[in-house]
C-alpha cells in the first residue's frame, strides 16, 4: 500500500469517526444546504464572517459516508480563519483537485492535507461525495446573512 492511500485512509477514518467542526453554532451567521441525490448524503454548512469578512466560524451537520463527513470536516479545518477571497480560493483548488484537472504544486501546498482526496478523481460518484460539504461552503459564504437567531440542528 502506497503512503498516499495511507494517508487517505487513515485521514478518512479519522475525520469521519471523529469530525471536527461538527454540529449547530450558538448562533447562526449564514447557512446551507448540500444534498447528493446520488447516494443520499445531505449536510448543513454554518459560516460566521467577522467584520473583516474573515470565516471566524465553520461548522457542519448531516448524514452521508464516510467521504463526505471527513471531507466536510477537513474542510472546516482549513477554511476556519481564511478570509472569504480565500476560501473561495480553496473550494476552487480543491475542485480541480477532486474532478481531475491539473493543480500545480503551489495550490496543492496551499491543500496541504486534502491533496489525499485527488484520488477521487478516479470515481465520479465520489467526486460528489467528496465536494458535497465544499459546495455547502461557498453556497453558506454566498449566502444572505441570517438574523442572529439560534440554529437548528441537522440530526
Amino acid at each position: 500500500m502506497s503512503d498516499t492511500t495511507e494517508l487517505y485512509q487513515s485521514l478518512i477514518l479519522d475525520h469521519s469517526r471523529s469530525p471536527r467542526n461538527h454540529g449547530a453554532p450558538a448562533v447562526v451567521d449564514r447557512v446551507a444546504d448540500g444534498r447528493n441525490p446520488m447516494c443520499g448524503d445531505q449536510l448543513r454548512v454554518w459560516v460566521a464572517l467577522d467584520g473583516d469578512d474573515r470565516v471566524s466560524e465553520v461548522r457542519f451537520a448531516g448524514k452521508g459516508c464516510a467521504i463526505s463527513q471527513a471531507s466536510a470536516s477537513l474542510m472546516t479545518v482549513a477554511v476556519k480563519g481564511k478570509t472569504r477571497d480565500e476560501a473561495e480560493a480553496m473550494f476552487a483548488r480543491f475542485h480541480d483537485l477532486v474532478t481531475g484537472k491539473p493543480v500545480g504544486d503551489g495550490a496543492k501546498d496551499a491543500l496541504g492535507k486534502l491533496v489525499v482526496f485527488g484520488g477521487v478523481s478516479r470515481f465520479p460518484a465520489r467526486v460528489k461525495c467528496a465536494s458535497l460539504g465544499w459546495h455547502a461552503m461557498r453556497a453558506a459564504l454566498n449566502a444572505k446573512p441570517a438574523a442572529a437567531a439560534p440554529a437548528v440542528s441537522t440530526e
